[in-house]
């Protein structure tokens, strides 16, 4: 299984940015698909983002569409995601997410990142 170490969360103010990182080790992730979720204490975790092994897959969560990306990494295993236009309802603690199947990532990933914490003030 792979373990996943997400970096870059922090506190910024509405219209910033931020780059979060997630790095694997374990196993390469270069036939995983990978995905960013978020959560708010008392809700669901939500999905973000995904994106195939190879990069031609992407799907993102209508709330962000047009302003995040996900990119990959497969030579370094590291899997990003830029965050631009930031609003206060992105507040959350932001997992990144691996699974061998892209379609089932967006449900049940098999592994999950500890999550890192983005906060954005109005």
């Amino acid at each position: 299984q792979v373990q996943l170490v997400e970096s870059g969360g922090g506190s910024v103010q509405a219209g910033g940015s931020l780059r979060l990182s997630c790095a694997a080790s374990g196993r390469t992730i270069s036939t995983y698909a990978m995905g960013w979720f978020r959560q708010v204490p008392g809700k669901e975790r939500e999905f973000v983002a995904a994106i195939g092994w190879s990069g031609s897959n992407i799907d993102y969560a209508d709330s962000v569409k047009g302003r995040f990306t996900i990119s990959r990494d497969n030579a370094k295993n590291t899997v990003a995601l830029q965050m631009n236009s930031l609003k206060p309802e992105d507040t959350a603690v932001y997992y990144c997410a691996a699974d061998a199947l892209f379609l089932r990532l967006r449900g049940t990933p098999g592994s999950w990142g500890q999550g890192t914490q983005v906060t954005v003030s109005s």
